[in-house]
């Protein structure tokens, strides 16, 4: 006779082969598998993990400038990780250093105002950040061929909104935000892209677009920098970002107005 399984598995488990996203867990009487619990608890370590790593800046810098970037580290009046995560608002301004050099470099490198601003902040997962923001500006190359003569400019213990005051001092037409999402538990490593006209200082997130879950397991680069390319020629179009703008990059008869071509060349 034959012994029942200790484990009863759940008849949607073939759903797990299309997410990472926890379900079909099965069950062992009343409770979970040990294997799950222990998968529950790495998961977990992982996403408070991501949440308190600092960035590594003089990695990024590296590489950054050996793909032929000009990092610029400005930092938040958020003055450690502690602080960061209990005062969001230090993280929504930068520090009063950090907001002179960015005013002192900006009438002085361009002439005009340049078109396009990106601003690779920690968030809430610098591994995101670490991660994907230097191929993610290298999928970005085709459509924003002008990119490497811009800072990128890297912000540490920063929010979204901080690109708002860091795309106005810089005089930029419209601001991307590449930051590290709030950590789940399948995606510790998640980078999302805030796009925002004319950045200033006060702005709230109905002034933004979102673009989400960055990462080779989610939106690839690839596609990534085709949906922000379409959004940023929209943006130009309609001569704002936010509400008023909807993401149809994907619809059959909009993607292919996707810009093929350099798409922000100096304006």
């Amino acid at each position: 006779m034959n012994k029942p399984a200790i484990i009863t598995p759940d008849p949607w488990q073939r759903l797990q082969s299309l997410t990472r996203a926890r379900l079909a867990l099965g069950r062992a009487g009343v409770s979970l598998p040990t294997r799950e619990v222990l998968r529950f608890g790495t998961a977990h370590a992982q996403a408070r993990d991501a949440v308190h790593q600092a960035l590594d800046v003089e990695g990024l810098q590296q590489e950054l400038r050996a793909s032929g970037f000009k990092p610029l580290h400005v930092h938040s009046q958020a003055p450690d990780r502690v602080t960061y995560l209990r005062r969001p608002d230090w993280g929504r301004s930068l520090a009063p250093a950090s907001t002179d050099t960015l005013g002192a470099i900006a009438p002085q490198a361009w002439p005009r105002p340049p078109a396009l601003a990106i601003v690779v902040a920690d968030g809430l997962s610098s591994l995101a950040t670490r991660s994907h923001a230097q191929p993610l500006l290298q999928a970005l190359l085709p459509y924003f061929p002008d990119l490497r003569e811009m800072p990128v400019v890297i912000a540490t213990q920063a929010r979204v909104a901080l690109g708002d005051e860091i795309g106005h001092l810089l005089r930029a037409e419209h601001v991307v935000v590449m930051i590290g999402e709030r950590p789940g538990l399948s995606s510790p490593d998640s980078l999302g892209l805030y796009l925002t006209a004319a950045p200033r200082p006060g702005l709230t997130d109905a002034y933004r677009n979102c673009i989400s879950n960055v990462r080779p397991e989610g939106l690839n680069y690839p596609e990534a920098a085709r949906k922000l390319a379409f959004l940023i020629a929209g943006a130009r179009r309609l001569g704002r970002t936010g509400v008023d703008l909807k993401d149809d990059s994907d619809a059959p008869a909009l993607a292919a107005d996707t810009p093929e071509t350099p798409l922000l060349a100096s304006t």
